[in-house]
């Protein structure tokens, strides 16, 4: 089980993340509005802007103050290749 940071102290399970999104565009937008109506939007912004909002395998939206590329970069690290 990999834990991602995705702001603020507030880790998601790497491997349950289907995908980031900017959530400026409309569509993006109507998915949360609809989402947060079924009571399936967990907010970890703690109170700043949406700035990614992570579409996990359970159906949930999870908003996230860091950007999308961020949270791409710490889903994948980088492995260090030791040469021998």
């Amino acid at each position: 089980m990999h834990l991602v940071n995705i702001g603020y102290g507030n880790l998601a399970q790497a491997e349950r993340i289907i995908s980031v999104v900017a959530p400026e565009a409309a569509p993006i937008r109507r998915m949360v509005q609809d989402a947060r109506d079924r009571g399936e939007v967990i907010d970890a912004t703690c109170g700043h802007k949406t700035k990614a909002v992570l579409v996990m395998d359970s159906g949930h939206l999870v908003l996230s103050p860091l950007l999308p590329e961020t949270i791409a970069g710490r889903t994948n690290p980088r492995k260090e290749l030791s040469q021998a």
